[in-house]
């Protein structure tokens, strides 16, 4: 295992379109470079294909050499599942196309493409796709774990907007998933993860978006209690149209920030209004963010929602050491808040960060088991994330998410978006990640992937013969 013979690699190159990258060749160190530096893996081989058919010849070329396969769209995996040691992995970055249908508001996408690919592509028509924030992030992973982001509570999770993807799976046949065909795997492929093939298009509806009212608040981490306990009611009582995630921050050195709070300790709100930006609505209600305390800085503009989507992309490029992870949460208890508090004050680095993305309006009007997602009656999603450029800190970003997410996780729902799930972590996260769904996962695992091909990623199982 590990090793491609010469020969073999060099028929796999003349089979590919695209360029297969090997140990030793100028681009290895490049090419198998992830977001996340704490990740250093180093494969057999890297096929970055550009077609479906690529992705068959692929496929069928680790079977035969009996090699251990990862899949990699946008390169964004925490724990960095699209890289496996000594096997291959599947590159679907030059696949990064888009075509929007305007009249029906639709887009196909390309299973390498990024956000940044799918809100250009769709903005210039006043249309987008709820997902994510930022531009850099995988559509494939994003849309495959579930995808929530700064149009969730107006328009809902993104596999909420999937209508149909191209699928190859691992025994090469090419089938296209729809509530229509093979209405199984589509709803598997909507939460579950890279377990039942490799996903080469997505198809979404697409909704009306344009400007976005953007806005962002932050008080002294001091505060965090007060905050806190004024955002988890003022939230989700607000209109759909308004979303804000809360996070606990050093704040960046950069526009808009004035340079007096600098690096300074905050907690603080990031505001999408998806409404008129004209209306004044927006700043009428956030006029409520003096309730908890002054604001140490309240900024609110009008942005077209690409920009808004780039916003974090300089503060955190590829390359910083991360650790994250999650967890749901149908509320903020007061025990909670005290181990926000506490965690906030010794944020160990200048980019570590903690995030409650809301999950709620429209998200919460789809059942339970339309889709894999199984916490629709949650509200908050939440990411601890260690983040830092220097190796030498992996160790204390590290530790500290642990302590955090140890305390704070008996307060949680008991399971965590799939995207926000560590490698190392114990084995029946997964399960409960996908509490009643998990079962049906299950079957869907044995139909369309019966030999557990897919198992480089959050893994499910084939339910056993019956």
């Amino acid at each position: 295992m590990g090793h491609i013979d010469g020969t073999a690699l060099d028929s796999l190159r003349t089979a590919l379109r695209g360029p297969v990258i090997a140990p030793g060749d100028a681009e290895y160190d490049e090419s198998r470079t992830l977001y996340n530096a704490m990740i250093d893996r180093r494969p057999a081989a890297l096929a970055q294909c550009v077609d479906v058919a690529d992705v068959r010849t692929t496929l069928a070329f680790a079977q035969d050499e009996g090699l251990d396969l990862a899949v990699r769209g946008g390169g964004h995996s925490g724990p960095g599942l699209c890289l496996i040691e000594d096997g291959l992995t599947l590159d679907l970055s030059p696949m990064r196309w888009v075509r929007v249908d305007p009249e029906a508001r639709t887009a196909q996408v390309g299973g390498g493409a990024q956000l940044g690919d799918l809100d250009h592509a769709t903005h210039t028509f006043g249309l987008g796709v709820p997902a994510g924030i930022m531009s850099t992030t995988g559509v494939g992973g994003l849309t495959l774990g579930g995808g929530h982001g700064y149009l969730t509570r107006a328009h809902g999770l993104t596999i909420d907007s999937l209508t149909g993807a191209d699928v190859v799976l691992a025994d090469g046949t090419f089938v296209t998933a729809s509530e229509t065909e093979h209405p199984d795997l589509f709803w598997a492929l909507r939460g579950g993860g890279g377990n039942f093939g490799v996903v080469t298009s997505f198809t979404y509806r697409l909704h009306p978006v344009d400007t976005v009212g953007v806005g962002v608040t932050v008080w002294p981490v001091e505060r965090t209690a007060e905050v806190l306990r004024w955002y988890r009611d003022f939230l989700p009582a607000a209109p759909d149209d308004l979303y804000g995630f809360f996070a606990l921050l050093a704040v960046p050195p950069a526009p808009p920030f004035p340079e007096e709070i600098h690096g300074q300790k905050m907690c603080g709100v990031v505001w999408c209004y998806t409404g008129d930006p004209a209306s004044g609505r927006m700043e009428e209600t956030l006029s409520a963010v003096n309730d908890p305390a002054a604001p140490a800085f309240h900024f609110t503009s009008p942005m077209p929602y690409p920009v808004l989507q780039t916003m974090f992309d300089g503060l955190i490029p590829k390359g910083l050491q991360w650790y994250w992870r999650g967890d749901f949460f149908d509320a903020i208890s007061d025990e909670a808040i005290e181990v926000h508090a506490k965690y906030g004050q010794n944020l160990p680095t200048g980019l570590s960060t903690m995030h409650l993305y809301p999950v709620d309006g429209a998200a919460h009007r789809v059942a339970p088991d339309a889709t894999p997602w199984a916490y629709r009656d949650a509200t908050w999603s939440g990411v601890i994330a260690g983040i830092d450029p220097d190796p030498a800190n992996a160790g204390l970003i590290r530790q500290w998410c642990v302590d955090y997410w140890t305390e704070l996780h008996p307060h949680s729902m008991g399971g965590a978006y799939v995207n926000f799930l560590g490698e190392s972590e114990e084995p029946d996260r997964v399960r409960s990640t996908y509490r009643g769904t998990y079962d049906r996962l299950a079957a869907a695992k044995h139909t369309y992937d019966p030999d557990n091909f897919f198992r480089a990623n959050q893994n499910i199982a084939p339910a056993a013969a019956a």
